[in-house]
């Protein structure tokens, strides 16, 4: 006889198991009492830690637990399995088809497959269908294990190439068994594990085909990607499919187009953006906003090359650790590298001359653009290119002084953030695998991260292994209208990089001192910025940063000077000002202007003509009434221009 413990319903339970051989998850759950039906019932269970399938042994050594649909792991485990349902309605229905990979994903799922012909949206109605009856027939979820060698026949005699190269690795990196999940009639190569049946994954959405090269790889061939979502509750799924299109509304390159703010160009390249004439205006405010607000916080701005020799970038280690992203040319037989980062400028700045004490903290800025080379795959809009500019700057500071500098980036992060109305969470990321420096030095950058998240009082979770390879680093995600997270600020802390380029300073007693250098970004990336302020806000963007910030429009003919004249009084008193007098009904025009996401219109027909005044209409609002030239300008006093605030408060 074997004791098992059992925690079920926050209640520890010990369980007797006389029978030969380790019991199943789900038998000695039953044992325990763990309901195994309505929505409290097990999809899966947690032995010792781990997650299995119910049907899987478990050991006396192990503690168990069931796994139910409110468990953090529940929905990716759905997901995952629904998306095993998913490849078998395509092979079920396209025999021919060669299948890849299925993930979980956030928010959903996706699988990737090899098909000659393009995927239709009445195929995905097909594919639907029968994941639907696949659903209803309540088909089993079965593991099994073969010898990797057998795997490798197995797949090879199917013709399911991708497979075969999976196990290839996996045998390449010792593995000597692999294990194998059927459902129905589709057997896939999976580590697991999967809910019970299929009849739970009802509720399901198929939403979109994209192409995606296999692993991501350019230069491999490019499958087809069915992506798709699945809740354990209709509703839930309602209201995230509610969402999706809320979003699809907001999606940047949709409006970016309708706003004519910027285009992408194959013909140029993938992830080169263009910016018109209203997006590059939108640009050039935020930048001078931000521009003011690091001069008002003591940061110089400086300005670097764009290439630098690549013996540098060797010293430096990003030919040893980012050389993958990076871009090269050859002058005069010299090596040069386009910069992916700002930083090395910003180093030979500090070293121009010497240094003391009284000189620190120095902190250099630069609107800096940089080149990064992304794959075909990845590229996004906006939030995903291969040029863009960085708000970087560098401080450069002893090392008692680095506590009280981070806390400032904090509020200065805080205060942007809050002219947007975002919050945000922060992450501390830790050491990665590949990095430089010693662990003296990773464990002083790590501990005075610590040390201010704990001085500004902010929660923070810990992403192990995910720094940069010459520092750790605080990560701040943003959270947008729609709840979702945006990476965009960082705080780095760097001791190797000073070390490396010999960067010193005179102390108050004379000897010579290595400075602390602190990376840090406010926006991020400005393209990836504003993009996401454009998802925030759905194009709508407050009046001092809208590049269009009033239309005059002419009611008839007869009203075009009127029309005029009360825009070029606003434009003298420094609004930025456009008319319409074309020959057009007054509510097309009213129309383009909201599409064009203009804060104000006013409009001017006859009896606002004879009254010097104009009727004002706030952005997809109602009329407010008629206003003077002079009444509007001190209406709007306050939201026409950038916000300001205390840096010290």
């Amino acid at each position: 006889m074997s004791i098992y413990q059992v925690e079920v319903q926050g209640q520890k339970r010990s369980v007797d198991w006389s029978a030969s051989g380790l019991p199943k998850a789900i038998e000695l759950l039953e044992l325990a009492g763990a309901p195994l039906k309505g929505p409290e019932r097990p999809l899966a269970a947690r032995a010792g830690g781990r997650l299995i399938d119910l049907g899987a042994p478990v050991a006396p050594t192990e503690a168990l637990s069931p796994v139910t649909r409110s468990d953090p792991a529940a929905l990716d485990l759905l997901r995952h399995s629904v998306a095993h349902l998913m490849a078998e309605a395509v092979v079920r229905l396209f025999p021919e088809t060669k299948v890849a990979i299925g993930p979980s994903i956030e928010n959903g799922f996706y699988y990737d497959f090899d098909k000659s012909e393009p995927f239709t949206e009445a195929d995905l109605a097909k594919i639907s269908k029968e994941m639907t009856a696949i659903v209803k027939e309540k088909q089993p979820f079965s593991r099994s294990e073969k010898p990797i060698e057998d795997a490798l026949e197995y797949f090879r005699e199917k013709g399911e190439v991708y497979k075969v190269e999976l196990i290839e690795d996996l045998r390449a990196k010792g593995e000597t068994r692999v294990s194998f999940y059927a459902c129905g009639d589709f057997t896939d190569l999976c580590r697991g594990p999967h809910i019970p049946d299929s009849s739970w994954g009802a509720s399901f959405k198929l939403t979109s085909v994209a192409g995606a090269y296999w692993r991501g790889d350019e230069r491999r061939p490019m499958l087809q990607r069915i992506y798709g979502t699945v809740f354990f509750a209709p509703e839930d799924l309602k209201a995230h499919l509610d969402f999706l299109e809320e979003a699809k509304k907001r999606d940047h390159r949709k409006l970016g187009k309708e706003m004519d703010f910027f285009s992408v160009h194959e013909e140029i390249g993938g992830g080169l953006v263009v910016w018109h004439p209203n997006g590059a205006l939108m640009r050039v405010l935020l930048e001078n906003f931000e521009r003011e607000e690091h001069l008002r916080r003591g940061y110089q701005v400086v300005m670097g090359p764009q290439i630098l020799k690549s013996g540098l970038w060797l010293k430096s280690g990003h030919l040893d650790y980012y050389k993958e992203n990076m871009y090269f040319t050859e002058i005069d037989g010299v090596g040069y590298a386009i910069k992916p980062m700002n930083c090395l400028g910003h180093m030979f700045v500090y070293r121009s001359k010497i240094r003391s004490f009284r000189d620190l903290p120095l902190r250099l800025f630069e609107l800096g653009t940089v080149q990064r080379h992304e794959k075909g795959g990845v590229l996004h809009g906006l939030t995903r290119v291969r040029q863009f500019t960085q708000d970087d700057a560098h401080i450069f500071c002893a090392p008692e002084q680095v506590n009280g500098e981070i806390l400032n980036v904090l509020k200065f992060v805080t205060d942007m953030m809050g002219v947007f109305g975002f919050d945000f969470e922060l992450e501390l990321s830790t050491r990665p695998e590949s990095s430089i420096g010693t662990d003296a030095e990773w464990e002083m950058a790590t501990g005075a991260l610590q040390n201010a998240l704990a001085a500004s009082g902010r929660s923070y979770e810990i992403n192990e292994g995910d720094g940069a390879f010459y520092g750790p680093k605080i990560d701040i995600k943003l959270k947008d209208a729609l709840g979702r997270s945006w990476q965009c600020a960082t705080i780095q802390c760097d001791f190797a990089l000073p070390e490396r380029f010999d960067l010193s300073y005179a102390d108050s007693d004379n000897t010579r001192k290595r400075p602390v250098m602190l990376h840090r970004t406010i926006f991020g990336s400005l393209e990836r910025f504003i993009g996401v302020l454009l998802e925030h806000y759905a194009g709508e963007l407050p009046m001092w940063l809208s590049p269009v910030q009033v239309i005059a429009l002419s009611v008839n003919s007869r009203n075009e000077e009127a029309t005029l004249a009360f825009a070029k009084t606003l434009r003298e008193a420094g609004l930025r000002v456009e008319t319409d007098t074309r020959a057009e009904k007054l509510g097309y025009k009213i129309r383009e202007a909201w599409k064009s996401k203009v804060p104000y219109a006013l409009i001017v027909g006859d009896q606002e003509e004879k009254d010097g005044v104009a009727t004002v209409r706030p952005r997809k609002s109602q009329d407010i009434g008629t206003m003077s030239a002079e009444s509007f300008l001190e209406m709007t006093a306050k939201e026409k221009d950038p916000p300001s605030f205390d840096p010290e408060g």
